[in-house]
């Protein structure tokens, strides 16, 4: 049996729009029609209202980090984030070009895109 890569996302024809906007640079949230709101991760009903009625919402790139670890076990030791988009969602990300020290919660953080595994992912840098 061929061996897969566990973190490498999955191919999967409703997420599509999703891995097609990142490789363009572009973060989409689900939106839901019915309620008008935004959430992360898309999925096929809205989080809130159950609703079916959802779509694909392109999120501005702006956030700020509600909380904060650094995994000291990597090599290089990386910062995982919780950071809240100005659309409302809170996302598990990365920070990336700053230093543990540096990170403050509230702090203002971008969208940025780093490859993995051939694939884009959405991480975020200092504003």
């Amino acid at each position: 049996m061929a061996e897969t890569n566990k973190d490498a996302p999955v191919a999967d024809a409703a997420m599509a729009p999703y891995w097609e906007a990142a490789r363009d640079g572009r973060l989409l949230l689900g939106h839901c029609r019915s309620c008008d709101r935004c959430y992360y991760y898309p999925r096929p009903l809205c989080p809130f209202c159950l609703g079916d009625e959802t779509g694909w919402r392109e999120a501005s790139g702006a956030g700020t980090v509600y909380s904060w670890s650094v995994e000291r076990r990597g090599k290089p030791p990386y910062i995982i984030a919780f950071v809240t988009l100005a659309e409302g969602p809170t996302i598990l990300s990365n920070l990336v070009d700053c230093e543990p020290e540096a990170v403050a919660i509230g702090q203002h953080v971008t969208l940025a895109f780093e490859t993995r595994e051939e694939q884009p992912v959405p991480v975020f840098r200092p504003a």
